[in-house]
C-alpha cells in the first residue's frame, strides 16, 4: 500500500514555513524560510510579495527533500496564512506596491475619524476591530494620499491570495481571510457594498469568495516542478493563520480556548455564529459559513523577550534567558510591567500605546525584569480572555502553540494565571497542521473538522499551582487598575 502524506503552508510575519505530515499528525519534515520587513517610514511595515512568493517555493522544495518521500506520496496540499496584508496589483497581476502588513500604522488618522463618527456600526457590521492593521483602513489611506498604486491598481489582495494567483492564475479568497480585510460582512457573507464605497474600490476588484476547503487544481508546472511536487496534486485554500491553528491544536469545540504566542500573540475560540463584543475588545471573523472565531490579538508576544534580551546584550541562548526567571518567585518581588512596547490591538486597540515597568527599586536584577515581562505578556493575554469569556464563558480547557510554548516555566506560568490545566501539542506548528487538515476534509481523506481531536499528538498538561494562582490573582487586579489609569494618556 502506498504511504501517504499532507504538507501544510503557513505564511507568517517573519517566516514561511512548510511541514510533512503523516495523516495522524505527527511532523515527517518541516523547513522555514525568514521573511524581511521594511520600515519606509515611522510606523510603516512592509514586505516584498516576490520575496515572499520565492521563500513559500524553497520552504517546500526543501521540506519535501528532508522527508525523503515521493512527490506522488504527498496527497493534498493546504494553507494557512496571517491575515490583514494588502497589496496593489495591476492587470497582469504583478503587484504596483509592497505588501503592506498588520503591523503597519499609517492610517492611524483614518482610524481614528472612523471610530469617532461610525465605528461602532462599522465594527457591529464586520467584526473587524477599527484598527489600522484592517485592510479597509488601508485602503481608506490610499484614497485621502492619493497613493499612486491605489490610483494605477486593478485589483487588491492579501499576500495569500497573491501567491494563489501567481501558482494557479486564480483570484480566490476564503472566508476568514476576507473577513480579516474589514471589508466583508460575517453575517452575509458577502462583501459590504457600503464599505466598498467608502474606500473607493469595487468586489470586481477582489477575489472571489470561497470555503476554506475550496480546491484548486492545475498547479503551474515551473512551479509544481521548483517546489518538487505533482503537479496534479490538489491544492486547498485552507484559511487564515488563526482559525487553523485553533483547528491544528484541537481547540475546537465550546469552552476550548487557544492561545498562540510567536512574535505577537493571540487568544481565540471557535463558536457558532457571529458575536460582536459591545466594549469592542474583540474580533469576530468568519472560518465556515456557520463557523466563526472570536478573540484578541496582541502586539506584544516574543518580540518583547526578544527586546528585553538585546537590552541587556544577554549573550546566553534564548531557553537560558528564560530561564533566569526561575530564580524569582511569582510576581517578580513588586515589579508590574505593561506589555505595550509594540503599540496595542486587544485590549487596547492603540498605536499610541506604551510599555512601562511600574515598582522598580534599587534591589531588582536582570532576572526580576525577565520574569515582570513574561508575567506582563501573560496577564496581557488574561485580559483579553477576560473580554472573550464575557462572549463565550469560561474556558474549560487551554491549548497553547507557537514559539513561547516551548518554555516550561511560561505554560506553568500560563497555568497559574488562568487558573486552567495548559494542554500543549508536540507539534509547535499548529497552523501548518490546521491547514494539512482542512486539505484533508476537502479532499474527503478527514470525515469532519472535529475528528483531528484523535490526529493531534499532545505532550503533557500543565497543572495550576494554587498558591501561585492566589498570588497571580493579586498582583492581577493591580496590573488590570494600572493598564486602565495609563491607558488614559497614551
Amino acid at each position: 500500500m502506498a504511504r501517504e502524506f499532507v504538507l501544510g503552508i503557513d505564511i507568517g510575519t517573519t517566516s514561511v514555513k512548510a511541514c510533512v505530515f503523516n495523516l495522524k499528525g505527527n511532523s515527517i519534515s518541516e523547513s522555514e524560510e525568514l521573511i524581511s520587513s521594511y520600515y519606509p517610514q515611522p510606523g510603516w511595515v512592509e514586505q516584498n510579495p516576490d520575496d515572499i512568493e520565492r521563500a513559500a517555493v524553497q520552504a517546500v522544495r526543501v521540506t519535501v527533500e528532508k522527508a525523503g518521500i515521493e512527490n506522488n506520496e504527498i496527497i493534498t496540499l493546504g494553507f494557512s496564512s496571517a491575515m490583514h496584508s494588502l497589496i496593489c496589483i495591476n492587470e497582469d497581476g504583478m503587484p504596483l506596491s509592497p505588501a503592506i502588513i498588520w503591523a503597519d500604522g499609517r492610517s492611524n488618522p483614518q482610524a481614528e475619524k472612523i471610530m469617532e463618527t461610525h465605528g461602532h456600526r462599522i465594527y457591529s457590521k464586520t467584526g473587524t476591530p477599527i484598527h489600522p492593521m484592517s485592510p479597509f483602513l488601508k485602503l481608506l489611506w490610499m484614497k485621502e494620499t492619493q497613493y499612486e498604486p491605489y490610483k494605477k491598481a486593478k485589483y487588491f489582495m492579501s499576500i495569500k491570495e497573491y501567491l494563489l494567483e501567481r501558482w494557479f492564475g486564480q483570484r480566490v479568497v476564503d472566508y476568514s481571510m476576507a473577513s480579516a480585510t474589514g471589508l466583508f460582512n460575517p453575517h452575509t457573507h458577502q462583501w459590504d457594498n457600503e464599505l466598498l464605497e467608502l474606500t473607493g474600490i469595487d468586489s470586481d476588484q477582489l477575489s472571489k469568495l470561497v470555503p476554506p476547503t475550496e480546491i484548486l487544481r492545475g498547479i503551474k508546472r515551473n512551479i509544481a516542478e521548483e517546489m518538487g511536487i505533482n503537479p496534479e496534486i490538489p491544492f486547498v485554500v485552507g484559511a487564515a493563520d488563526g482559525q487553523l491553528a485553533n483547528l491544528g491544536i484541537g481547540a475546537i469545540l465550546p469552552g476550548e480556548v487557544a492561545v498562540s504566542v510567536g512574535t505577537s500573540g493571540a487568544i481565540r475560540q471557535l463558536t457558532k455564529g457571529t458575536k460582536i463584543s459591545e466594549n469592542h475588545e474583540t474580533f469576530c471573523y468568519s472560518f465556515t459559513e456557520e463557523t466563526t472565531i472570536i478573540g484578541g490579538p496582541t502586539n506584544n508576544g516574543g518580540i518583547v523577550l526578544q527586546w528585553l534580551k538585546e537590552l541587556m546584550n544577554y549573550q546566553g541562548s534564548y531557553n537560558e534567558f528564560l530561564s533566569e526567571a526561575e530564580h524569582v518567585a511569582p510576581g517578580a518581588e513588586g515589579i508590574i510591567f505593561l506589555p505595550y512596547i509594540n503599540g496595542e490591538r486587544a485590549p487596547l486597540w492603540n498605536q499610541h500605546a506604551k510599555g512601562n515597568f511600574y515598582g522598580v527599586s534599587i534591589t531588582h536584577k536582570k532576572e526580576h525584569f525577565i520574569r515582570a515581562v513574561l508575567e506582563g505578556i501573560t496577564f496581557n493575554l488574561f485580559q483579553i480572555g477576560k473580554a472573550l469569556e464575557r462572549l463565550a464563558g469560561e474556558p474549560q480547557k487551554i491549548f497553547v502553540n507557537g514559539g513561547l510554548s516551548r518554555s516550561t516555566i511560561w505554560l506553568q506560568m500560563m497555568a497559574d494565571i488562568f487558573e486552567t490545566e495548559i494542554f500543549v501539542s508536540e507539534t509547535h506548528n499548529s497552523a501548518a497542521w490546521g491547514a494539512a487538515w482542512t486539505a484533508l476534509v476537502a479532499i474527503g481523506k478527514a470525515n469532519s473538522f472535529e475528528e483531528i481531536k484523535r490526529n493531534i499528538p499532545m505532550g503533557n498538561a500543565f497543572i495550576p499551582n494554587n498558591e501561585n494562582s492566589a498570588v497571580y490573582k493579586n498582583i492581577y487586579e493591580k496590573y488590570e487598575m494600572l493598564a486602565k489609569d495609563i491607558a488614559k494618556h497614551f
